[in-house]
């Protein structure tokens, strides 16, 4: 498997993630800066209208809990039956015919169960994708709060999640999980519940659930033990982050979503835009 290098060291202006201690805490090196204030750099940028009031409910980072539901407009539009995109199938199971996905979210999948491979891990199946309201209130209604969350508070229902398993044993216990919770990051994906963040998330230990948010931010919410609400507070109090993954270097900005503001972004370069379901949207530009 590729062998990546990067850098995520942090340098912290004035502040410290009080619910996050581990964040100086990374196993490995990490180049990561943040910042109260700064822009794209002057020169090359261009400025763009975003229609804050409707993005700030649809991207890769929106939060969807028991506070914040899913709105229509969140919902991915590439949805497809996985059993019937025999391409994107390739080195995993189904546990039934009638799983569903981001079709964007399962090639970043499938190119994680490749590399996977490359490890002699390769025994992996999905039992759960994308569910519309009406599938997660009957699940609901089967399991019960303990087990199931109403329809439109899941993350199941936007399309960006799904539940991994393994054929050979449970996920916390099986390589499939262990090489998941060590490598996803580097494919864009989280594990969205982990054993040490219930306080945080609401909800209990889910080693199977992985939530796709894309690069850089799954490898600034892995490398500093972050979830996900505590990378968006993270974004909302400093504003703005810059951080170099794999060689590449990202300028995360955030925006509030009631004001009317601008966003610059470069002239000649790759960016995206994201909601956070509360009150604000970011802004990643690949530099």
């Amino acid at each position: 498997m590729k062998k990546w290098g990067f850098l995520i060291c942090i340098i912290v202006l004035g502040y410290i993630f009080s619910k996050s201690p581990a964040l100086f805490e990374q196993k490995e090196e990490a180049n990561l800066e943040v910042q109260d204030t700064g822009e794209i750099r002057a020169g090359y940028t261009k400025t763009i209208h975003v229609d804050m009031q409707n993005q700030v409910h649809k991207g890769n980072l929106l939060l969807v809990n028991s506070e914040y539901p899913v709105h229509a407009e969140g919902i991915r539009t590439d949805i497809v039956n996985l059993a019937e995109q025999h391409e994107l199938i390739r080195g995993y199971g189904l546990l039934d015919q009638n799983i569903m996905l981001s079709k964007y979210v399962a090639q970043a999948f499938q190119k994680m169960v490749e590399a996977a491979g490359k490890d002699d891990v390769r025994y992996f199946i999905i039992s759960s994708g994308y569910r519309d309201f009406t599938k997660q209130e009957q699940l609901y209604e089967e399991k019960g709060s303990d087990y199931a969350l109403p329809a439109g508070h899941s993350e199941h229902n936007l399309g960006l999640s799904m539940d991994i398993g393994s054929t050979l044993a449970a996920m916390s216990e099986a390589p499939e999980g262990a090489w998941l919770e060590k490598n996803a990051w580097k494919f864009g994906f989280i594990l969205r519940y982990p054993k040490d963040k219930v306080d945080i998330t609401g909800i209990q230990f889910e080693p199977w659930h992985f939530r796709y948010v894309g690069l850089p931010h799954s490898a600034i919410m892995y490398h500093n033990h972050l979830v996900l609400e505590q990378y968006l507070e993270l974004l909302q109090q400093k504003k703005s982050i810059s951080a170099e993954v794999g060689g590449e270097h990202y300028f995360i900005r955030y925006y509030d979503a009631s004001k009317d503001e601008t966003i610059n972004i470069p002239e000649h370069g790759q960016y995206e835009i994201s909601g956070d379901n509360m009150k604000g949207v970011v802004v990643t530009v690949e530099e």
